[in-house]
Formats: structure tokens, sequence, C-alpha cells
């Protein structure tokens, strides 16, 4: 499955390992840091949130906090904000 993940922090660095050692293609984004061994693992790097939603079947959204919840999904380059994307809780 082609995995969108934004949030690679304590929980989902450890998270997105998994994913990729199941066999699933990761795209990912960091607003800070990248973790080395999820890039080198295979995750492929995208530029800007819109770029992992046009790219995958599903997004795994794993943040800290309610505006950092709505910035991923909202904002202007947010995951939401493409012709295909469809928000569920």
């Amino acid at each position: 499955m082609k995995i969108g993940f934004v949030g690679l922090g304590i929980m989902g660095h450890p998270m997105a390992i998994n994913l990729i050692k199941g066999g699933h293609k990761l795209f990912v984004f960091g607003k800070r840091r990248l973790p080395t061994d999820v890039r080198e693992a295979g995750a492929t790097v995208c530029d800007t949130l819109k770029a992992i939603a046009v790219r995958s079947e599903v997004i795994i959204v794993m943040v800290p906090d309610t505006p950092d919840v709505s910035s991923v999904l909202f904002d202007p380059d947010g995951n939401a904000c493409t012709p295909t994307a469809r928000v569920s809780t």
C-alpha cells in the first residue's frame, strides 16, 4: 500500500519503520528533521504535504496537538487541499 506519513517523532518514527518493514511504500514529509533510518529504509521524502497526498492511498498523521493536525490538513499546502482528498476520523 502507498502510505503517506506525517509526524516522525517519538511515536511516528517506529511506526513508519515497521510499515516499511511490512512492505509498504512510505511517503514522508519532515517539518523539522527526518530520521536518517527512515530515509535509509526506503521512505520517499516529499517536499510538501500536498505531494504526500497525491502519491498516497492513505495518510497517517501522528502530530502532537490539534493546531498541528489542523495545519497538516487545512493549510494551503495541506493534505486535504488536493482534489481527491477525503478526511475521516
